[in-house]
């Protein structure tokens, strides 16, 4: 459960970058980092290695312990969280995109690498592979904004490349044994290992 709950607050995390993004045009760019850079840690050897340790969720363990305590915020972020976790039941089933992405994703990590994941490029890159291929299949991922900001290509791009984040920490929740019954019937185990990552 500790490690499942670590990609849910990936997912969360990133996701709560995607409404900041949307609604402000900008985005924490700390906690971004940590949500691109796992796009390109396809094959790492271990759940923390992914996030590059669970230090750099906190603020999606944060939203995951305030979902769990009945004190969200933004209560977008929950059904968000829910079209790109019913997407991926879609992606996952389809292989020839899968590869795809992957191949896409090993494509740019070169680039990615010299550059860093936040640089305009890669967000360019990401986000044209998400709307070359995630973005095409059901449910669609309608994500709610300032309409200024929906309005420029650069900041649709890193939202999309954000996604493909989301995605890729949905993906591994779903590997790990991670279902919608964890939230049924798991909620208290869910609980308890939000709290020992976050030392409270």
């Amino acid at each position: 459960m500790s490690d499942r709950v670590l990609a849910l607050a990936g997912l969360m995390q990133a996701l709560a970058q995607v409404r900041r993004i949307a609604e402000t045009g900008e985005a924490d760019g700390r906690v971004l980092t940590v949500a691109l850079d796992s796009v390109f840690k396809v094959d790492a050897p271990s759940t923390q290695a992914v996030y590059g340790g669970a230090g750099g969720l906190r603020p999606g363990l944060s939203i995951l312990r305030d979902y769990f305590s009945g004190s969200a915020r933004d209560d977008q972020l929950p059904r968000l969280a829910l079209a790109v976790v019913q997407l991926e039941r879609r992606f996952t089933g389809d292989g020839p995109m899968v590869e795809r992405v992957r191949t896409g994703i090993e494509r740019h990590a070169d680039t990615a690498e010299r550059l860093g994941t936040m640089h305009p490029d890669v967000l360019a890159a990401l986000g044209g592979l998400y709307a070359d291929t995630l973005s095409h299949l059901r449910p669609r991922v309608l994500v709610q904004g300032n309409p200024h900001y929906l309005g420029q290509p650069a900041v649709v791009a890193e939202v999309r490349a954000v996604l493909l984040a989301a995605m890729r920490s949905a993906v591994l929740w779903r590997q790990l044994g991670g279902s919608l019954w964890d939230f049924v019937l798991r909620r208290r185990e869910m609980a308890e290992a939000i709290r020992t990552h976050l030392g409270a």
